[in-house]
């Protein structure tokens, strides 16, 4: 493969001064890219894959991409490749789980192009030479700020390294955050990365503003909307009890760093992972109280953003479920709610949640005594109804003052947060002109003062009284529920059901049906929630009555029925009452924030008016580099917003901190020192190397045994998922992949070792896999061990050091105690001889196994791969592609003699479940191919008769 690095001739799309020159960097020499969110960098690594693409001679390798870059990098490929009609340009292969033929992925190589390889099969191809990585041109790695020392990405770079010297390597980064966070980040990353020379693209770097604030600026309408009281009261409340949860977690936790454990970082979005990550360390010794703290940080924290982006019976019915999640089992005296739920604020979350859904009113002001009924509110987002205003002065415009035509579309696109809110928004503008019975509207609004007119405006009227009505029925079965295990709780704790819980139900949870609450003055209190014995809210479940007075205020209308239902299912049977054909300029597009996809939004629907609905500072600057890159498209941005609000001081915090990561990276590179890439292990001296092999083992005569050959492990294919691979391949082992039957690493003839994270641990005791795992290992190796390997940013110990109470056992295994330390006292039980390894951290472990394997012959991987194996098969035969084969064992009439003949023949499961009759025969005979047949074919033939 050739490796010329020379620009190609080749047609490029990159109109802006800024993506012109980092391209023409990034084609001199080898860098680290970092650039801000929205600048278009799938852009430029697009063309940048095309420059090498066109001249046809070259392979390289995209690592680390998401499967939607996968689709956009081939079709961008493919659409530079039409454009600039290069014949030697082949496009992108995709290299997952899909390819199974070791054979197919060998040819693709040998072939060259553009590949993008999941990093689990492209290490295993590197280190078993399928893919040599000295034939690579170069790699190409998205999302570089996820390269760490441990990750496999890291792994695959220094297998690449240390074999190809002049081979080039970019890598790329939207996200500076990483860069600026710890002890020389920069330097780190560029040594994890095998790289000398980082270049930053800031919004405010010089090149990006010229390019951007020239005179094709797009026209930005900002506009502030005000939050209802109620939503403020909601917020704030919300704010209040994050600051308090924040306040008990620092008087529980004072030995740590809590500098960014404040209200202001609480709006962020790693928030959560910020604490947690500060806390994993001695997560067994922070009490309950504190773990509890932590998960309730992110329900309040989503509190925050729903209370925005919900409606009102949405929101409230969130908070019931929320409720529900927290409370205790009915009958239950343990004390399991959070903290937040016992205090004032909470207290008006849930009232205040609940009156911008309906109130309570005297039904009969002429009785002696006012009896509550409850009245539907259904408070309306403040955005909607400012959305609909800016739909109608689009249209007021386009009638009275028509643009002049250019290359955009006309169409209006309202970018949004979640999928969730795009179908709230899609509800609200189909049925915002359908008005209720008119009757019923006047009663709703007798104490308002509004004009006649008002129903020429567009309401939300219609979908809150649907979703009111949603929730009313969702509301019934769930009281159902909870009184039905009220019921079941009961019976087992006194063996009977109190014949006084079927009118009732459980006590705070629902009142009697035959009383109806009584208040004085008619106020809202008909929706306050009481509290529990214990001092938290109380469960609050409307009476029947109440319920069947809100059905009745909000029954199905006349207009209602007419209008047509929910796409559920798609029998494309009368498919003209729900598809129609638009011209584009009278279609509103509805899309939610997709990253890098929401460049070929833009560029798809060309729109002359974008409504950003929520503030994304990401996608303003895509719709600048949009409004730039094209002259004859001309732009109007609408940006709302919540004043006063979560969303806004979000939204500030956000850009500041983007602004502050880039000015702390920009000074590290400044003040850097040259950064070493060199691998100690890579490109050394062959002297050093023949020393560095010398083995110091004492031989039977006492002597020195030199010997050229490196030292080895035999590792299971399965075990690239974690970074103990890497950190040996680091200490100059050299890795034989394979697929194991027995055993996950194979330090030398006789030493096994099956290695266990904790989760795994837990789940193979659970299951009993670690025994049968135990018996397999002691068949075939001397010295069999158990390796349970910790995390090494986590706490090194099995359980809380308060809680080490447990009930040993000395039965089977199925009847042991559920306390892990008593599994793992009857698994040395059961195998006396089997040694348990301890490790700490994966960097531990690899010194672990390097002072194993000091005295030790090297493994022998085809007798490896044999352990465990039919005996009369041989290992070539099972070495790969072990999982169909187990798949296929398990159909009527296969067995371990006639399995061969099929393997050989079929490339995979598909391929035998579509023999016929006489295919199989050929195979495995008259019978046997009988049964194997019916068993593939046993549903149609059913049908069939």
């Amino acid at each position: 493969m050739s490796t010329s690095d020379a620009p190609q001739p080749v047609k490029l799309s990159l109109p802006l001064e800024y993506q012109q020159d980092l391209f023409q960097e990034l084609r001199a020499e080898d860098e680290l890219v970092v650039i801000a969110r929205g600048l278009g960098l799938m852009r430029i690594v697009t063309n940048l894959l095309h420059s090498y693409d066109a001249a046809g001679n070259n392979l390289i390798v995209v690592v680390c991409a998401e499967e939607r870059e996968n689709s956009w990098i081939g079709e961008a490929l493919a659409e530079h490749a039409a454009v600039s009609a290069a014949p030697k340009a082949r496009g992108l292969t995709v290299v997952n789980t899909d390819f199974q033929s070791v054979g197919a992925r060998e040819k693709m190589y040998a072939a060259g192009g553009i590949f993008s390889i999941t990093s689990r099969i492209l290490v295993v191809d590197l280190l078993t030479g399928l893919l040599d990585p000295q034939t690579i041109t170069g790699m190409v790695v998205l999302h570089a700020d996820r390269v760490i020392a441990t990750s496999l990405e890291a792994f695959i770079l220094r297998v690449y390294r240390q074999k190809n010297k002049v081979g080039f390597l970019k890598a790329f980064s939207d996200n500076p955050d990483p860069f600026s966070t710890g002890f020389s980040p920069l330097s780190t990353m560029l040594r994890n990365l095998f790289l000398k020379k980082a270049s930053l693209w800031p919004r405010f770097h010089v090149t990006v503003a010229r390019s951007l604030e020239g005179k094709k600026k797009a026209e930005v309408i900002e506009l502030e909307v005000p939050i209802t009281d109620a939503m403020k009261e909601i917020q704030n409340a919300i704010m209040e009890c994050v600051e308090v949860s924040i306040q008990e977690l620092k008087k529980g936790n004072s030995g740590l760093e809590m500098d960014d454990w404040n209200l202001d970082s609480a709006l962020l979005k790693n928030f959560d992972v910020i604490v947690r990550r500060q806390l994993d360390p001695n997560w067994h010794r922070v009490s309950w109280k504190t773990k509890q703290i932590v998960g309730d940080l992110t329900v309040l924290r989503g509190l925050l953003n729903y209370i925005l982006t919900y409606d009102a019976v949405s929101f409230l019915q969130h908070l019931d479920t929320i409720h529900a999640a927290h409370s205790p089992p009915p009958g239950s005296t343990r004390q399991t709610q959070p903290p937040w739920l016992f205090l004032d604020a909470a207290q008006t979350i849930f009232d205040t949640a609940r009156r911008r859904v309906y109130s309570a009113k005297p039904k009969n002001l002429a009785q002696e005594e006012n009896i509550d009924t409850l009245r539907p509110i259904l408070e309306e987002l403040p955005k909607w109804a400012l959305l609909a205003e800016v739909l109608e002065e689009i249209d007021r415009d386009l009638y009275f003052e028509p643009p002049a035509k250019d290359d955009s579309n006309g169409t209006i696109l309202i970018m949004c947060s979640s999928p969730e809110t795009c179908k709230q928004l899609r509800d609200y503008l189909q049925t915002m002109h359908v008005k209720p019975r008119k009757g019923q509207e006047a009663e709703n609004r007798e104490d308002e003062d509004e004009d006649e007119d008002d129903d020429s405006k567009p309401s939300a009227a219609f979908m809150m009284r649907r979703r009111l009505r949603n929730y009313l029925r969702w509301k019934r079965q769930f009281a159902q529920v909870s009184q039905t295990l009220f019921y079941e709780n009961q019976k087992a704790l006194n063996g009977a059901v109190d014949s006084r819980l079927g009118r009732g139900g459980a006590r705070g949870a629902r009142a009697p049906a035959n009383k109806r609450r009584r208040v004085r003055g008619g106020g809202n209190f008909g929706t306050a929630m009481g509290r529990a014995d214990n001092g938290s809210i109380a469960q609050y479940f409307e009476k029947p009555s109440e319920v069947a007075d809100l059905m009745a205020e909000v029954q199905v209308t006349e207009e209602e029925a007419q209008q047509k239902p929910d796409i559920i299912a798609d029998p494309l049977d009368n498919m003209d009452d729900f598809y129609q054909l638009y011209e584009m300029q009278d279609l509103v597009v509805i899309h939610s924030y997709d990253g890098d996809q929401d460049e070929h939004v833009l560029e798809e629907v060309k729109p002359r008016y974008i409504i950003m609905y929520e503030p994304d500072a990401a996608f303003i600057r895509r719709v600048e580099v949009y409004r730039s890159s094209h002259n004859d498209r001309n732009v109007r941005v609408y940006f709302m917003y919540y004043s006063g609000s979560v969303e806004e001081q979000r939204y500030l915090s956000s850009v500041r901190r983007e602004k502050d990561a880039f000015t702390k990276v920009i000074k590290e590179r400044a003040s850097m020192s040259v950064v070493m890439t060199v691998d100690p292990h890579g490109a050394e001296d062959p002297q050093e190397a023949f020393l560095r092999t010398v083995n110091t083992r004492i031989a039977g005569g006492g002597r020195l045994a030199a010997t050229a050959e490196p030292p080895r492990v035999v590792v299971d294919v399965r075990e690239f998922r974690s970074s103990l691979p890497s950190l040996l391949h680091g200490r100059a082992i050299v890795i034989v992949p394979c697929m194991l039957t027995v055993g996950d690493y194979i330090l030398s003839p006789s030493i096994c070792v099956e290695r266990k994270s904790i989760s795994d641990l837990i789940s193979s005791f659970k299951d009993g896999r670690l025994y049968s795992q135990a018996e397999t290992m002691f068949q075939y190796y001397k010295n069999p061990m158990l390796l349970i390997e910790f995390d090494q940013n986590k706490s090194f110990t099995l359980e809380p050091f308060a809680d080490l109470s447990g009930t040993f056992s000395s039965v089977a295994p199925t009847n042991m105690s559920s306390d892990l330390q008593s599994k793992i006292v009857l698994l040395t039980l059961a195998f006396p001889k089997l040694r348990i390894i301890w490790s700490s951290s994966p960097y531990q472990t690899a010194e672990i196994f390097e002072s194993l394997k000091a005295q030790e012959p090297e493994p022998d991987p085809m007798a490896a791969v044999r352990a465990g194996l039919d005996k009369d098969m041989k290992a070539e035969d099972q070495a790969f592609n072990q999982e169909p084969q187990e798949m296929l064992a398990a159909v009527p009439g296969v067995t371990p003699q006639n399995i061969k003949n099929i393997v050989f023949e079929a490339e995979n499961m598909r391929e035998v479940a579509n023999m016929s009759l006489d295919e199989l025969t050929a195979l495995v005979g008259k019978a046997v191919a009988r049964q194997i047949h019916g068993f593939f074919n046993r549903n149609v033939m059913e049908e069939e008769d």
